[in-house]
């Protein structure tokens, strides 16, 4: 290759990830919705981002942003680009992982999970993955089904460890994991031992009814036409447990397939043979090209769940 081949070739590559650099900034702004917001998410400063967007308007020739507003809003051609946006930071993110054909596996994987899994599922199959792949890079968020499944949509991560829902999103597959049955948790020294009893009269705190779990559990209350009393509702399983075990109420809350290393002294009762149960799956999009790497983080998994339940069935702890 001569010189001033290399140079031109050079030019385009930097101008395409500055090019790339503006574009993510610009998706962080649509989901974040503020200038600051986004400049927290890209790690630059809240100028920063104003300057990038101007540079990006300049090299596109268009307006991306309402300024009549206190807040600048996306405008309706601006929203299109974001849309388009996603897919080309996407395949960039994803260029290496394709091109060496190693499938992700030297690369870092941005996996959502469920609140109710970082304390036990999540840590320990990473520990393990690690283990196998101490080359692979993890970032790890948090959420719910509904916000990780759109997540993934939008190309911000490559899989999430999900709930189940009533229906998948065109594009991506579900790999279930584990079943997890409902029980109801109470103060360890509560001396009532049926869950009905105490679902009518103990303060019930509830599921966020936003999730998947969440609407699992009122359908079945529902079902039994119990009447509870709530008194508050959280999302954070650790939060939950933590006011039942000060006593302040049950609560009914997935038995997690991989228990928590270390947790609350609670009473746990089971529901019956009609108890709800969620379905713990890996979600990602079927196009994914980090496939070596979904592939070992869902063996991790799975050898984790397969540990637990065999140290469940020998009474190991």
């Amino acid at each position: 290759m001569k010189v001033g081949q290399g140079k031109a070739l050079l030019s385009v590559w930097v101008l395409g990830r500055m090019t790339i650099r503006l574009f993510r900034t610009l998706v962080a702004i649509a989901d974040h919705k503020t200038f600051s917001a986004a400049a927290d998410v890209v790690h630059v400063t809240h100028a920063a981002v104003s300057q990038q967007m101007q540079t990006l308007e300049a090299e596109l020739g268009l307006s991306l942003f309402d300024r009549a507003t206190r807040t600048p809003e996306l405008t309706p051609v601006a929203r299109q680009i974001v849309a388009k946006a996603r897919v080309l930071v996407a395949d960039y993110d994803n260029l290496v992982p394709s091109v060496l054909a190693d499938g992700g596996l030297t690369g870092t994987i941005r996996l959502g999970a469920l609140g109710t899994t970082l304390t036990g599922l999540t840590p320990q199959a990473m520990a393990l993955l690690k283990s196998w792949f101490p080359q692979i890079g993890l970032h790890i968020k948090p959420g719910l089904t509904s916000a990780l499944l759109a997540d993934i949509e939008r190309g911000m991560l490559d899989a999430a460890i999900i709930s189940k829902p009533h229906l998948m999103p065109v594009g991506l597959v579900f790999r279930e994991l584990t079943e997890e049955p409902m029980h109801l948790i109470a103060a360890a020294d509560e001396a009532e031992n049926d869950p009905i009893r105490l679902l009518h009269d103990r303060p019930f705190i509830r599921f966020n009814r936003n999730a998947v779990v969440g609407t699992l559990i009122d359908n079945w209350i529902l079902s039994k036409r119990i009447r509870v009393v709530e008194t508050m509702e959280l999302d954070s399983p650790e939060a939950i447990a933590s006011m039942v075990h000060a006593n302040l109420g049950v609560s009914i809350v997935p038995s997690p397939a991989v228990r928590p290393l270390d947790g609350f002294a609670l009473k746990r009762l089971g529901l019956g043979a009609d108890a709800p149960t969620r379905i713990l799956g890996l979600a990602y999009h079927k196009d994914q090209v980090k496939t070596q790497a979904l592939e070992a983080l869902f063996d991790a998994l799975c050898s984790v769940i397969a540990t637990a339940q065999s140290d469940g069935a020998t009474g190991k702890k």
